[in-house]
């Protein structure tokens, strides 16, 4: 049966794939985005909302569906703040899962990434380990988290840090072996995949997928 998505971030990399898919999959009817300002997509199933992320509740009446899709997240040559930055990779995550509940839909699928942990000493891994955390605690009837490694891919933006990582991560890639595999780059488009397919099941429950695990699932 055809359902409705909501992605928030659909303009990032993984965000603009699953955009990609959902809207060429007839499993997805419709498609409602999330953005800070128009995507450049037309497509019959698309509808896009231009919004104020700091004021999410203004929107609730259109975050309704079978699955919310989170692949919001920032950088820190982006938001150097560490406040807003919070506010970006905790904040609106969170406050999305919270309409999700509210407006009682069923799925909620939030990009995380390796090495999330809320004790941790790093402050990126820390956030995306408490934000993990805080939409466990929402009780959430279908809560997937997705941790992939460092993503490959061609970015609007360019980011000559993550180009020197993939370049390096292509030659390492193949030294890691065995539970070593999840530390493997992966491509945006995996993950992506992974999240549709994970759409189109049933299941209830909390879901965390490791990056190894997401190639598997794609």
């Amino acid at each position: 049966m055809a359902y409705k998505a909501i992605i928030a971030g659909a303009s990032g990399l993984i965000g603009s794939s699953l955009l990609t898919i959902l809207l060429n999959e007839p499993a997805c009817a419709e498609v409602t985005v999330l953005v800070r300002k128009k995507t450049g997509t037309n497509h019959p199933k698309l509808t896009e909302l231009i919004v104020d992320f700091d004021k999410l509740d203004d929107y609730s009446g259109e975050i309704n569906g079978h699955a919310l899709f989170c692949c919001i997240g920032t950088t820190k040559n982006k938001t150097p703040n560490l406040t807003d930055y919070y506010k970006i990779e905790h904040d609106y995550p969170l406050t999305l899962g919270q309409l999700a509940v509210k407006n009682s839909v069923k799925q909620y699928h939030y990009v995380s990434s390796i090495g999330a942990d809320k004790d941790s000493t790093a402050y990126y891994t820390k956030f995306k380990g408490q934000t993990e955390y805080d939409l466990q605690q929402l009780n959430l009837p279908s809560l997937h988290i997705y941790r992939p490694s460092i993503l490959t891919g061609k970015r609007k933006d360019f980011r000559p840090m993550e180009k020197f990582a993939s370049g390096l991560m292509y030659i390492i890639n193949p030294l890691l072996i065995g539970s070593l595999k999840k530390y493997r780059s992966i491509p945006a488009k995996t993950v992506a995949m992974a999240m549709y397919k994970q759409s189109i099941n049933s299941d209830d429950g909390v879901f965390i997928h490791p990056s190894d695990q997401i190639k598997q699932i794609a």
